[in-house]
């Protein structure tokens, strides 16, 4: 009775007592056992379980865990409650040496592929049942999310072991969303297991104006373990293929690439090839049919720009932002059209009673990094008939009459601080210091601001652009949920004088909105982007605050 004790951890059992008080008659019989023979079969348990480590208990007590209750009685009792010769099944394992392979197999499948490693060094047979695919390939499709065929993979000779071994594991802290260091223009790099590849991929937004068509993609490098049992890092760049490249890991939540062979990238027809074929790539267009000159100079600016890195880049992880019961919308990734500049990607995320677009891809006027939108969600903008949205001093009047009381609001605190304590100071009696603190929650209320004295905007309501207001896509809802006072952020070429402008934030739906910029009379439309963007979720808000202030300051 003592083993069972032991297995079950509470003594023992009332099963157990019972079977003993019905087991007293046949005690005599049962205390003929030959004890010489029991101490040979612990002992001979004993030596088994010391060959392989020692004897593992909690393989002991998941084994009594699940066998049946009285066959666990039986066997931890130290009796043999069966007439004699009757016990002929096989013992219960008191280690995990003793389980059987393919228990073992299914035990060792549910560990993580980090502490296999460390199982092998534990003894022989360890070592030997961790060769088994079926493991390795479970790790592969849990911990990476692969999908394909993996025994049609170990057909051509790349076990899953070695998949998991020498690739998924070793380059496991690229996966997911990074920002190149590609001066004012950034990006967004998207690194995810591919079959049996590890591929970069540089998300484009859709060619200039539409905005609503899906992302395109273009490949940097790719890792394998095609032609050798080495993972291989190859340069994607260029028209020329696959060519030799190399990934160094600078520090932690940021890597570099390298192309070893740069000659690849280059065109038989010189700078000029090159340019051509990129702008097809970039705008889906040659430049002849581009007929503003100052689009054209910046064109021509971000080629000469861009193509001098040659793909060796340095990249920092960048996080999605976290969902929040109190969001307006699903915060995410958005594509919105920038003028003269083309589409370009913003991170929509919520701060309480603020919406903030910060740039993933920025221009020489407004780098990527910075916050382009910032909306006051305590500002309801309730929008007048249809036929006074189309009067742009309407519209004008609206906002500006919110950003001035907005900035009063934001200076008065300070000035009404400053008084409250002045008067504390002057004040030495108790009423007046109880006439003080009601001065103190007068300067609060100052502070506060909130939707309380704002009506609400409707569900659904008609929306027009002002006439005068310029839209690279003619394309927008015709109807909207709510309308915000916010700011955009303006700036001259290199980022010089930027400065908030008031605008107003327009949310057709779950997946668009749009801003109106009123100083430059121009309407920016954005569309969600809707690719699976597999480990790129903040860990926390802490860290994607985090995130956002150290992006900002990449491009300041």
């Amino acid at each position: 009775m003592a083993v069972c004790a032991r297995l079950c951890g509470v003594g023992q059992s009332r099963r157990c007592r019972r079977r003993q008080r019905n087991d007293q008659q046949d005690q005599g019989s049962d205390s003929d056992m030959d004890e010489e023979e029991e101490e040979r079969i612990v002992g001979q348990r004993r030596s088994d379980a010391g060959s392989c480590g020692g004897p593992g208990r909690v393989a002991a007590a998941a084994a009594a865990a699940t066998a049946e209750p009285s066959d666990a009685c039986e066997y931890g009792s130290g009796h043999n409650t069966n007439r004699r010769g009757s016990n002929t099944g096989p013992p219960h394992p008191e280690s995990l040496m003793e389980l059987p392979p393919e228990l073992l197999v299914e035990i060792f499948s549910l560990l993580p592929g980090t502490v296999l490693p460390n199982v092998a060094l534990v003894c022989k047979k360890f070592r030997q049942i961790l060769n088994t695919e079926t493991i390795w390939r479970r790790r592969c499709v849990e911990e990476f999310g692969m999908r394909e065929d993996l025994r049609k993979m170990e057909a051509t000779g790349v076990s899953s072991q070695d998949l998991y071994v020498k690739l998924l594991h070793p380059y496991r802290h690229i996966l997911g969303l990074w920002q190149p260091d590609i001066g004012p223009y950034g990006g967004l790099l998207n690194v995810v297991v591919d079959g049996l590849f590890i591929i970069g991929w540089m998300y484009l937004p859709p060619h200039d104006p539409r905005v609503e068509d899906p992302m395109r993609r273009r490949p940097l490098f790719r890792i394998h373990l095609l032609e050798s049992k080495k993972a291989t890092v190859e340069c994607m760049y260029g028209h020329k293929g696959p060519h030799k490249g190399d990934i160094q890991t600078v520090k932690k939540d940021e890597f570099s690439t390298k192309c070893n062979q740069t000659d690849h990238h280059r065109m038989p027809g010189g700078r000029q090839e090159e340019f051509r074929t990129w702008l097809e790539e970039e705008w889906g267009r040659t430049l002849e049919e581009i007929f503003h000159e100052h689009m054209q100079e910046l064109i021509l600016m971000k080629f000469i720009y861009t193509s001098q890195y040659d793909n060796c880049l340095t990249y920092r992880r960048i996080y999605l932002p976290p969902l929040m019961p109190s969001d307006l919308l699903q915060p995410g990734l958005f594509k919105g059209t920038y003028g003269s500049h083309g589409l370009e990607i913003v991170m929509l995320s919520f701060h309480g009673m603020s919406a903030r677009a910060t740039k993933l891809t920025g221009d020489p006027n407004v780098p990527a990094g910075q916050l382009t939108l910032d909306v006051d969600l305590s500002q309801p903008v309730d929008l007048p008939e249809l036929d006074q949205q189309r009067n742009i001093d309407v519209l004008s009047r609206i906002i500006l009459g919110i950003h001035e009381k907005v900035q009063r609001e934001v200076e008065q605190p300070a000035s009404d601080a400053s008084a409250c304590v002045g008067r504390a100071e002057e004040e030495a009696d108790g009423a007046a210091a109880e006439e003080t603190e009601v001065d103190h929650g007068a300067c609060a209320d100052a502070c506060q601001s909130g939707p309380s004295g704002s009506s609400s905007s409707p569900e659904a309501q008609p929306f027009v652009l002002p006439l005068g207001v310029m839209a690279r896509n003619e394309v927008y809802p015709r109807t909207c949920r709510k309308c915000f006072y916010g700011t955009g952020l303006i700036a001259g070429h290199g980022f010089t004088s930027p400065e908030r402008t008031p605008g107003l934030f327009v949310l057709f739906d779950e997946d668009r909105f749009g801003f109106i910029w009123l100083e430059l009379k121009s309407f920016s439309l954005y569309s969600r982007l809707t690719d699976h963007l597999p480990h790129a979720h903040a860990p926390s808000m802490e860290r994607f605050e985090a995130m956002l202030r150290n992006m900002q300051s990449w491009t300041s």
